[in-house]
């Protein structure tokens, strides 16, 4: 129930109390069913004994009290009973699986009796955890501002710019929805208020907006020399936005350029004839004539006031392309034509104009406001003129509160956002009182937190499952990253969900929905550090050919290759071994594939084996690379963490930098700079360890290019991997991953079930991961039988009780 809040000019209401107050609500929720033992591969029992001569004889030589190498030691675990001290446990049973165990160069046993062991310990532990599970108890879970954003797109039909609102959500683990630090701070509380107002005020329009200018600016890492994807054929460079229109009225267009340091413009020499089309859906609303005298005194073009009509549309500007053709100059100019703007006014360059940003100045002259999208998804009714307003009131605030809380309001719920559409009516009509009810609904904590409460039956410590309207929750964020839509909710209503066909078959519904793009462009993106592209920066004076449209191109192709898995219902390892890619004529370009033209991404068939899956993507080469170099190290530890799911060694401390080359020295390879840099200890240990899987990826240069020589000399990519495979480039770094099968594949499954779940998980968790895992295996490690092994886990159906407050005792004086 909301607490009575009073409007204010500036939200329309205040929301601080109802926010803080429901803050306070408690909420547990813990599962109760058995956890499955997990199916045992044909691995044949290692008895006791053995396990214990094959450590004395492997193991304890390095892992004892007084070496404890990587801070282990084997005394620490009870081979009989390995339950007892799971953690170590399961960091045994991931660097065997992985293959990391014993080092390279000292003795190991064979791959089957490895396998054997890792095997015993991980069945002592699932067996005791079959007994006794833990579903785990997520902490209160707030949206983030992905989630959020998917929440408003789906309730309201209106994209929003959440950056603007709300402040970047912390990491856990690699993630940004994990429960653990989506905390609430007064901070980011006001951010979800004003973000209420402003979602509110967008979605029904302003009749009393106040004229502003918006600016949208364009980076100078951004190249502008060929089409821009969003603006109108026949065009070349600028940018293409999404922009909120208030209201019908007029707005005005102004066009900044780029200018070289000393006033005149940015490819002045070619700029003679030039336009700048200003286009609304792709319809011309104003066609702008390029000065090639102006200069930064100037400062751009403006158009007229122009009638546009409220709402959301797609505004572009770009010049119109007059000519194209081979370029005849002493000089042409790379792919990143800002990375000197003195040369723009240079004769016998070929240098074009550039714009820097875009205004939109407006609404003047406000007639009113038409509708939109938003507008037809909130007014399902309209109260006949003399009629009674409030139950068409009551009807749309029903309906929005029931999509936006996930669940069926109570009437208590209803007769308070009443309240606050009767203030709203009071102080402006019938639609103003619609959006100060619809920003009420907004701020709530019930539309910001996923709340889950636990039954007043269950015991505490207890395991009980969730009920259908938060498992319905749990799956629409999970595989849409929003809110569940009508079919789940009315499912759940009936309790019908959790029936093992009706949960199938809504998670087939769900995986063909054009939302389930999240699992590529959240998941994927955030399990393999593609995020991270964005900060990425070749020095463009060792890589002139890099702009900002080809990481954005780079990051989109493994994000399609990704989403290809998921839409296909691939072997997840076809990641590492995909025939195939998706490119752009950019990207094409930059890879050397023919015959590829335009900003469409398509799919085309590699015949290179050394491009094949995510090895050979520069996205992941780029990632794992410095400003002006490769680097083996950063690329080996991403082999091992990221593909491998396994934890690399924490470097030393006051650890040396790698010497760059410097001018007045002979240059070497960054081979040789290594083999410099790692011949003392503590180096060497670590880097032998990874830099050979670093090593082996040394033809692709900082930018994912193939490349046969570094400073002058041949590449040479071999070396021997921690498990003593010979590796002598990324073919056989690809096969030897994929050697290691099971580590990639139980590394996806972690990250996986971490995002599914939004909580980090631990020890405890592994053997429903391990069990998700060899379900998964008996259907051809198929994607969707990793989302339905989690969907049917009990981790993800299931909860666990908070634990009773311990007893407390208190001495009373005499």
């Amino acid at each position: 129930m909301f607490p009575s809040s009073s409007l204010s000019a500036s939200t329309g209401f205040n929301v601080h109390n109802l926010m803080k107050n429901l803050l306070l609500v408690g909420i547990a929720l813990t599962t109760s069913a058995s956890l499955a033992p997990a199916q045992t591969a044909a691995i044949p029992a290692m008895p006791l004994e053995k396990q214990k001569a094959l450590v004395t004889q492997y193991c304890v030589g390095c892992h004892n009290d007084k070496m404890k190498a990587g801070g282990f030691t084997w005394t620490k675990l009870d081979l009989a009973h390995p339950d007892q001290n799971a953690e170590q446990t399961e960091k045994v049973v991931r660097k065997l699986r992985a293959g990391m165990m014993p080092p390279a160069g000292l003795p190991r046993p064979d791959a089957a009796t490895l396998s054997a062991f890792r095997h015993a310990l991980e069945t002592g532990v699932d067996t005791v955890a079959a007994r006794n599970p833990n579903p785990g108890r997520p902490t209160l879970h707030r949206l983030n501002r992905a989630e959020f954003a998917n929440s408003v797109r789906d309730l309201l039909g209106i994209n929003i710019d959440v950056a603007e609102l709300l402040p970047p959500d912390s990491m856990s683990h690699g993630f940004d929805n994990m429960s653990d630090v989506l905390t609430m701070s007064p901070a980011l509380m006001e951010g979800y208020v004003r973000a209420a107002s402003r979602v509110s005020r967008e979605a029904l329009g302003d009749p009393d907006a106040l004229a502003i200018t918006k600016t949208y600016q364009i980076s100078r890492v951004l190249n502008q020399m060929k089409h821009v994807e969003g603006t109108p054929f026949g065009t070349r460079g600028g940018l293409a936005v999404e922009h909120d229109f208030p209201a019908d009225g007029e707005y005005q267009f102004k066009v900044g350029f780029y200018y070289n340091p000393t006033g005149p413009l940015f490819g002045q020499m070619q700029a003679t004839g030039m336009k700048v089309l200003i286009a609304l859906d792709g319809e011309k609303i104003a066609l702008l004539d390029v000065d090639p005298r102006m200069t930064l005194a100037k400062d751009g073009l403006k158009s007229p006031f122009i009638h546009i009509k409220a709402g959301e549309h797609r505004l572009t500007a770009s010049f119109n392309e007059t000519y194209d053709g081979p370029i005849e100059d002493e000089y042409r100019m790379v792919d990143q034509t800002l990375v000197d703007v003195s040369a723009g006014s240079l004769p016998g360059i070929t240098a074009l104009p550039h714009l820097h940003e875009l205004s939109v100045t407006g609404p003047t002259k406000v007639v009113g406001i038409s509708e939109t999208t938003s507008r037809r998804k909130i007014f399902s009714c309209r109260p006949a003129e003399g009629k009674d307003d409030v139950p068409c009131a009551r009807e749309i605030v029903s309906r929005l509160a029931k999509q936006a809380f996930r669940h069926s309001p109570t009437d208590s719920d209803i007769e308070s956002l009443l309240n606050f559409y009767q203030q709203g009516k009071n102080e402006g009509g019938f639609e103003i009182g619609i959006r100060t009810a619809l920003q009420a609904i907004l701020a709530s904590p019930r539309y910001v937190f996923r709340f889950e409460g636990t039954p007043a039956n269950v015991a505490p410590g207890a395991n009980y499952r969730v009920t259908d309207l938060e498992l319905a929750s749990r799956l629409s964020y999970f595989l849409w990253s929003s809110g569940p839509d009508n079919e789940l909710i009315e499912l759940a209503s009936q309790n019908k969900l959790h029936e093992a066909a009706n949960l199938e078959h809504q998670v087939k519904r769900m995986l063909a929905d054009g939302k389930a793009s999240s699992l590529s462009n959240i998941f994927a993106d955030q399990w393999l550090h593609l995020q991270n592209l964005k900060d990425v920066s070749p020095d463009l004076y060792f890589f002139p050919d890099f702009d900002r449209s080809l990481s954005v191109s780079l990051r989109k192709e493994t994000q399609l290759l990704f989403d290809s898995i998921v839409r296909e219902d691939h072997n997840v390892l076809d990641l590492m071994t995909a025939k195939y890619t998706f490119v752009n004529e950019r990207l094409a370009r930059h890879y050397g594939i023919p015959n590829i033209l335009g900003d469409r991404f398509r799919r085309v068939e590699l015949t290179e084996p050394n491009r094949f899956g995510l090895l050979g993507q520069g996205s992941i080469l780029m990632l794992t690379s410095t400003a002006v170099r490769t680097s083996p190290v950063q690329r080996g530890k991403y082999v091992i963490e990221v593909l491998l799911g396994t934890v690399p060694p924490t470097p030393p401390p006051n650890v040396p930098p790698l010497k760059e080359n410097q001018m007045s020295e002979a240059k070497l390879t960054v081979r040789g700079r290594m083999e410099v840099h790692r011949h003392n200890e503590p180096c060497h240990s670590c880097h032998q360890l990874i830099d050979p899987m670093g090593l082996s990826l040394e033809n692709f240069d900082a930018t994912g290019v193939w490349r046969v020589n570094d400073s002058g000399v041949k590449i040479d990519p071999t070396g021997n991997m921690y498990d003593g495979k010979r590796l002598d480039g990324p073919v056989s770094l690809r096969d030897a991953i994929v050697g290691h099968s099971e580590a990639f594949l139980s590394g996806f499954s972690e990250n996986f079930t971490a995002y599914a779940l939004g909580r980090v998980l631990d020890s405890p968790d592994m053997p429903v991961i391990r069990s998700i895992q060899r379900e998964a295996a008996k259907n051809g490690n198929k994607f969707s039988a990793y989302v339905m092994g989690i969907v049917k886990s009990n981790a993800f159906q299931m909860r666990r009780a908070d634990e009773a407050p311990a007893a407390t005792s208190a001495t009373v004086a005499p």
